[in-house]
C-alpha cells in the first residue's frame, strides 16, 4: 500500500536559528520525513526554480525584515498549491493578516511547542490539494482601476504577470497577441501600472473603431489649417500622453499611411504640429488578435512598424487555457455585477460550474462576463445557457457519477433533436457565409462597407470573417455570385483540386 503524503513528506526549512531547527529535526526524524534547509528566503525561491519540489515550506521571518513577505508572495508565484507555514516573533503579529491576504496557511509566533508545530504541519500535508488544483487568495486578483482587475491564479496568467513585470522595467514597445475578449487592455493595463510612467497618462485608441481621418486627429492631433476656433490646434493622444503610455489596440485596422505616420513619430520622438516640432516621451504598446504572418503578408501591418513595435511579444492565453480559473471568475464578476446593478447575487449550481468549465468560450472573459450578467438579470439556468448551447449535468452530486442506460425511445429522441438541430445550424450558418460573400464582393472587399450594407458592426463582420476563415485571394467568393455555392458539391465552396467548387 503506498504511503501517505503525511508520512513521505518533503519539508524546506527557510531558517538558520537554532530554535526552529532543533524542533523540526526531532519531529522529522520521527515521522521520517526529509528536511531540506535554505539560509534565507531567495535561497529557497532558487532551488525552487531550479526543480525542488518540496511538499511544504517552513518560512521564518526575521525580526525587522520585511524581505520574506516579497519570498512569500514569489512562492505563491512559482507554487500556488504549495503549502506555506510563516515563522515569526510577537512583535510581527500586526503582520499576520497580511500574510494570510498573501497566501500563508498559517502563521505560527515563536516561541512554540514542538506538539503545536507537528499539528500544524500533519493537518497541511493532510489537506493537500491534487496538483493543478489551485486555491485562490485576495493576492491572486489586482485591480488596476474602475474596469480592469488582472487575475494570476492560474500558471499561465502567473508567468504573463511576471513577464509583464519585468516588460514593465523595461522602456521599449512591446506588441500584445491574443484572442478577442482575453485581456490584452488588462496586460496593457498592467504593463503601465507596474513601470515608472504609472504616475503619468495611460491613454487608449481603438484602431478598428475610427475611420482614417478621425483617426489620425485622434493620434497626432488637428492640423493647424483645420482649426477655426483657436490659435492652437487641439493636441493628440500622442501629444497627452507625454511620459505615459499610449495602448493601440487592433494596430492591424491602422491605415498604411498612418502605420507610416507613427513609425517615424517612434523613430524620431517629435510631432510636427503648429509648424514647430513638439518632441514626445511615449511608450507605445500595441495590440492585435490577428495572426501576425497572415497581417504581413496581406499588407495589414507594414514590416518596419511590425519589428520596431515587437522588441517584446506577449501572448495572453485565451479562458480555455486557463480553466481553472472560471470558477474563480464566476464569483467575481457575479459580486461585481450585482454590486453595479444593485441586486442580489446568486448562487451558481455545481452543473452550471461544471458546464462552465466544460464550455470553450470563445468570447473569453468579455463572455464570460455576459453570461454571469444574463444569468443575474433571469436568474434561470436554462435560458442563461440558452444562447451557447452548452450541455449540463443535471443530475445530484451523488449520481454524478452513476452509468444510465436511458430507453430506446429516448435515445432514439435525442439523437433526432440533436440531427435537426445539428441541420439547422449548419443550414443558418451556409446562409449567413453566402451573403456575408456576396456583400464582400459587392464592395470589392471592403469590410466596413460589407458591414454597413448587411447592417451589422464591423467588430462582428471581422469575427465572422475569421469564424468562416475567409480570404480576399479566395476565388470561391465569386462561385457564390455564379450560382456554384447552393449546396452542390462541398456546400463551402472550398477549393477541390486547386478549382473552386
Amino acid at each position: 500500500m503506498p504511503q501517505s503524503l503525511t508520512e513521505t513528506a518533503r519539508l524546506l526549512v527557510v531558517s538558520r536559528e537554532p530554535s526552529v531547527l532543533r524542533p523540526l529535526w526531532s519531529i522529522g526524524e520521527a515521522k521520517s520525513w526529509h528536511l531540506e534547509t535554505a539560509g534565507n528566503g531567495w535561497d529557497a525561491l532558487e532551488r525552487i526554480q531550479a526543480g525542488s519540489s518540496p511538499d511544504l515550506v517552513l518560512l521564518e521571518l526575521p525580526r525587522g525584515d520585511g524581505d520574506s513577505l516579497h519570498v512569500l508572495r514569489w512562492l505563491r508565484r512559482l507554487r500556488p498549491e504549495l503549502p506555506i507555514v510563516l515563522l515569526s516573533h510577537a512583535e510581527d503579529l500586526a503582520r499576520e493578516k497580511e500574510a494570510i491576504r498573501m497566501g500563508a496557511q498559517d502563521f505560527l509566533v515563536q516561541p512554540f511547542e514542538e506538539k503545536q508545530l507537528e499539528v500544524v504541519i500533519c493537518r497541511l500535508l493532510a489537506a493537500s490539494r491534487p496538483s493543478g488544483e489551485i486555491s485562490f487568495t485576495s493576492d491572486d486578483i489586482e485591480q488596476l482601476d474602475e474596469d480592469n482587475f488582472f487575475v494570476g491564479a492560474s500558471p499561465v496568467m502567473q508567468k504573463l504577470r511576471a513577464q509583464a513585470e519585468l516588460l514593465a522595467q523595461a522602456n521599449v514597445p512591446v506588441l500584445i497577441l491574443g484572442e478577442p475578449g482575453s485581456g490584452r487592455d488588462t496586460t496593457a493595463h498592467l504593463i503601465h501600472t507596474k513601470s515608472v510612467r504609472s504616475g503619468f497618462r495611460f491613454l487608449k485608441v481603438n484602431c478598428a473603431a475610427l475611420p482614417a481621418d478621425l483617426l489620425d486627429k485622434e493620434l497626432f492631433g488637428q492640423r493647424e489649417d483645420e482649426n477655426r476656433y483657436t490659435h492652437t490646434p487641439p493636441p493628440g493622444k500622442l501629444e497627452l500622453c507625454d511620459r505615459g503610455t499610449l495602448f493601440l489596440n487592433d494596430i492591424c485596422e491602422m491605415p498604411l499611411g498612418l502605420q507610416e505616420k507613427l513609425m517615424r513619430v517612434m523613430q524620431e520622438k517629435q510631432l510636427f504640429r503648429a509648424s514647430a516640432a513638439v518632441d514626445l516621451d511615449v511608450r507605445i504598446l500595441a495590440s492585435t488578435d490577428m495572426n501576425i504572418e497572415r497581417a504581413l503578408s496581406e499588407k495589414r501591418l507594414r514590416e518596419d512598424l511590425y519589428y520596431r513595435l515587437s522588441a517584446f511579444t506577449v501572448h495572453v492565453p485565451s479562458l480555455r487555457q486557463r480553466k481553472d480559473e472560471i470558477p474563480f471568475l464566476l464569483q467575481h464578476f457575479m459580486h461585481k455585477l450585482s454590486r453595479h446593478y444593485g441586486l442580489p447575487t446568486r448562487e451558481f449550481s455545481s452543473s452550471v460550474r461544471d458546464a462552465c468549465q466544460q464550455y470553450a468560450w470563445p468570447g473569453n472573459l468579455k463572455q464570460l462576463e455576459a453570461f454571469v450578467k444574463r444569468y443575474l438579470m433571469i436568474g434561470d439556468e436554462d435560458l442563461s445557457f440558452g444562447e451557447y448551447g452548452v450541455e449540463r449535468n443535471r443530475e445530484n452530486n451523488s449520481a454524478r457519477h452513476a452509468i444510465s442506460k436511458p430507453s430506446y425511445e429516448a435515445e432514439e429522441s435525442a439523437s433526432l433533436n440533436k440531427s435537426l438541430k445539428t441541420l439547422i445550424n449548419d443550414v443558418k450558418s451556409e446562409a449567413e457565409r453566402n451573403a456575408i460573400a456576396a456583400a464582400l464582393e459587392k464592395t470589392g472587399w471592403n469590410r466596413k462597407a460589407a458591414a454597413r450594407l448587411l447592417k451589422v458592426s464591423y467588430r462582428t463582420m471581422l469575427y465572422k470573417i475569421e469564424q468562416y476563415q475567409m480570404s480576399s485571394n479566395e476565388p470561391y467568393l465569386s462561385s457564390y455570385l455564379n450560382g456554384n455555392g447552393n449546396g452542390k458539391g462541398n456546400g463551402h465552396g472550398f477549393k477541390q483540386n486547386g478549382k473552386a467548387s
